[in-house]
């Protein structure tokens, strides 16, 4: 990487995934990272067996990589899920016995930031009671996220790939952080800025990122359309960061995107000079 903004993370999700999961930290030190972001890595699963946690816990250990984001539970990713914590009934208690086990991870292997994904609309529910129960359980979440001296994210996804999805705007999800900030008085839940799901949104990135980078706890790339590497798609990500960075925002950036068929270690050229 160049002499310029550093503090990027590879999103073990989304690259490296023709190897398994435990083997993706070593894959990406490697390629010269030394820190990784994950979805939830067992998407059926909130409370995996304790042996699956220690051989990831482990791997990132082993390769020298730090986790900086991790995702709570929210069902099948990529997917129809997109979340629990608003879907009453088995998955919003799912979510919840997946709290204290993704924020012991967190702990055990220095992660400071915590994304919860709201979770779709569901017929016959007034989206009010859902709002109401993802209130409850973002409070719950950021407690608890607090106690390990992290912080919780809330996204916004665009409309087009999650219709049932209500965040679709940054400042929905802002409004959902400054509730969840006021509910418990913490201040400890921000807004994940995803530029990929914000730019197939509509929305005019760099007004996004002038008015809502100082709520920013965490920020991800890939280029649009198609969610790959920077540079394929019509996006400015470079001067995007740069702006970004010009806000103040000094926190990782998740290389969330689709590595093409060059593969994954052969996808972060266009960061040489960043």
């Amino acid at each position: 990487m160049g002499s310029g903004m550093r503090r990027f993370a590879v999103n073990l999700s989304m690259l490296f995934t023709e190897l398994p999961l435990v083997r993706r930290p070593a894959a990406a030190a490697a390629a010269g990272f030394t820190a990784v972001e994950l979805w939830w890595p067992w998407p059926a699963t909130p409370v995996p067996p304790e042996e699956e946690l220690t051989e990831l816990r482990e791997a990132l250990r082993d390769a020298g990589t730090r986790l900086v984001a991790l995702n709570f539970y929210a069902g099948r990713l990529p997917g129809p899920d997109r979340g629990a914590l608003s879907v009453p009934g088995e998955e919003s208690e799912r979510f919840r016995a997946n709290v204290d086990v993704a924020v012991g991870f967190a702990r055990s292997t220095g992660c400071r930031a915590l994304n919860a994904l709201y979770g779709n609309r569901v017929d016959g529910i007034p989206p009010g009671v859902q709002d109401a129960l993802a209130l409850e359980n973002l409070a719950f979440a950021a407690r608890a996220a607090d106690r390990a001296g992290a912080v919780v994210l809330v996204e916004a996804l665009n409309a087009v790939e999650s219709p049932r999805y209500p965040l679709t705007r940054a400042a929905d999800a802002v409004a959902v952080a400054d509730k969840v900030d006021a509910a418990t008085g913490l201040r400890n839940t921000r807004f994940l800025m995803d530029l990929y799901h914000l730019a197939v949104g509509g929305e005019d990135l760099p007004a996004v990122i002038d008015r809502h980078g100082g709520r920013a706890g965490h920020v991800q790339i890939a280029d649009a359309p198609g969610r790959g590497v920077p540079g394929t798609g019509r996006l400015d990500v470079p001067g995007l960061l740069g702006r970004l960075r010009r806000t103040g925002y000094d926190g990782w950036v998740g290389l969330e995107y689709r590595p093409g068929d060059g593969g994954s270690a052969r996808s972060f050229g266009w960061l040489a000079d960043h």
